[in-house]
């Protein structure tokens, strides 16, 4: 038997499904002309960048075969993966939400090359949830990394490279923080402590919560659980080095990190003099890959760092090719909210017409990099992302540009 529905809530549902059909999801939103310009241009400044420093330009697919999106990869980035069915062959796949374990696979398995290679990329990745309340599902991912070397040219040749691409996007005010992910490797290799009890610290170390990771380093010696607790106290200036050669073990680990940490800070001072630098020893944000030094860039007008990026030698291992490798990446759209927006462009505004001189002075102008609106009959004033300060008109039999 035909169930008919009540006309008011037929109209109800069909009015809520009309409203609904152009509400995007939570955290995904569509990009409008201006900004989308803006992106565009800032995406072409960071490329063109990298390709200054030698980066040769790759372009992962996104979406893969799931095991080999995830091969190695840590829980956080598996649970910031979505996941379908590919209809063709039945496999399990994935949208990328991080693009290093992907130029990781090229490096290995594509390139296979003995010496460096200096690779960047920029396209979407996806998130299931959004890395924070302002941050977009769906960044457009600009990155750049370094394969084959080991020694800490490469990091700061990475360091480098991430605060030109900044400076070339017009960020002003940066701030360079600076970790190390072999201190606390170091300080749980000598802890004893389990599986559970080690992810617990992790835990508590990246929320700074004192209270729990006390409770969680409650099973370690006495010195690795008070060197722990230390680490939350070790953050600031260049005093946050000195404090932690002070307070933390003389294990090998973390006295060639400290090292390292205040070569590569000396040395940035030194290549960009306006540019701050501090560390955070017990800094732990992003994805578990990172095997050595670590950075974040802030600058004043972002709420969160606007680059991450580090060692992390092991990224390869899960295919089959373990290399030295240091990258960072940033977020184009979060990169383009922190800058000035750009004046709107200007444009020539030309009449529309068949009159032949009319459409080879159009096609001149055009070939010559000038931007020319032809204005459509009954639109004259429809043109809203171009700042037409000039016009082609007809004068004496000639066409000729007239400033307005």
């Amino acid at each position: 038997m035909a169930v008919t529905r009540a006309p008011g809530l037929l109209a109800a549902n069909d009015k809520a499904i009309g409203m609904s059909a152009w509400v995007l999801p939570d955290h995904v939103a569509d990009v409008l002309p201006s900004e989308a310009r803006h992106i565009e241009e800032v995406r072409r400044k960071l490329l063109d960048m990298a390709r200054c420093y030698g980066y040769e330009l790759v372009m992962p697919p996104l979406i893969e075969h799931l095991e080999s999106l995830l091969c190695g990869s840590d829980q956080g980035l598996d649970l910031q993966t979505f996941k379908l069915v590919d209809q063709l062959s039945g496999r399990m796949m994935g949208v990328r939400a991080d693009s290093t374990p992907q130029v990781a696979r090229i490096d290995a398995h594509l390139l296979n090359r003995r010496g460096v290679a200096r690779l960047c990329y920029c396209g979407p990745v996806l998130h299931t949830l959004p890395a924070s309340p302002q941050a977009s599902r769906e960044p457009l991912q600009f990155g750049a990394e370094i394969y084959g070397h080991a020694g800490l040219e490469a990091d700061l040749e990475i360091l480098t490279l991430a605060l030109d691409t900044l400076k070339s996007a017009d960020i002003v005010g940066a701030t360079v923080d600076f970790a190390d992910a072999r201190i606390v490797h170091a300080l749980l290799e000598q802890s004893g402590l389990g599986v559970t009890q080690v992810a617990a610290v992790y835990r508590a170390l990246a929320s700074k919560d004192a209270q729990a990771l006390t409770q969680a380093s409650a099973a370690a010696p006495p010195a690795i659980s008070h060197a722990l607790k230390a680490l939350l106290d070790c953050y600031g200036d260049d005093t946050a080095l000195h404090d932690a050669r002070v307070r933390l073990p003389s294990l090998p680990l973390i006295t060639a990190a400290l090292d390292d940490l205040a070569w590569l800070a000396g040395h940035v001072q030194s290549h960009a003099p306006g540019v701050r630098v501090s560390f955070d020893l017990s800094d732990l944000r992003g994805y578990s890959y990172y095997s050595g030094v670590r950075f974040s860039i802030f600058c004043d007008r972002a709420p969160d760092a606007l680059v991450r990026g580090g060692r992390y030698n092991a990224v390869g291992a899960a295919f089959g090719r373990e290399r030295p490798a240091v990258g960072f990446s940033l977020d184009v759209k979060s990169l383009v909210r922190a800058v000035t927006a750009p004046s709107l462009h200007a444009a020539v505004r030309a009449p529309w017409g068949e009159d032949p001189d009319l459409r080879a002075a159009i096609a001149s102008l055009r070939s010559q990099g000038h931007t020319v609106v032809c204005v459509l009959p009954g639109h004259e004033s429809e043109v809203d992302e171009f700042d037409c300060d000039r016009a082609l008109v007809l004068q004496a039999g000639t066409w000729t540009i007239t400033n307005l």
